[in-house]
């Protein structure tokens, strides 16, 4: 089993996280954080971490973020990895939360 980095994560990328990782399982892209699932070693530290609670267990989700499985695995295959905590974007306390996000996704 793996954790997910789910929907709410894009356009706040929070860091908290990785900074916990043992690891280093997360991938950085433009607005959005995603878990290697061949990384992953389901350690439990990222998920209470993760201000924006966007982090689950791969059969814990959400009803409807199951697509997130497959899409953190795909892009943490073209996205470098990030070990070290960085400030959130710009404005992501105005974005925590909103949903229907996915549009919004930069790959």
């Amino acid at each position: 089993m793996t954790f997910v980095v789910t929907e709410n994560c894009i356009k706040c990328k929070f860091t908290d996280c990785v900074d916990v990782c043992p690891v280093d399982c997360f991938h950085e892209g433009p607005n959005f954080l995603v878990i290697d699932p061949e990384e992953c070693i389901d350690c439990t530290l990222c998920e209470p971490e993760c201000p924006a609670e966007a982090i689950f267990a791969e059969d814990e989700l959400p009803e409807g973020q199951e697509h997130f499985i497959a899409l953190n695995a795909e892009l943490a295959e073209n996205w470098p990895v990030i070990s070290e905590v960085k400030d959130g974007l710009e404005d992501a306390d105005e974005w925590n939360g909103k949903p229907n996000k996915i549009e919004l996704l930069e790959k």
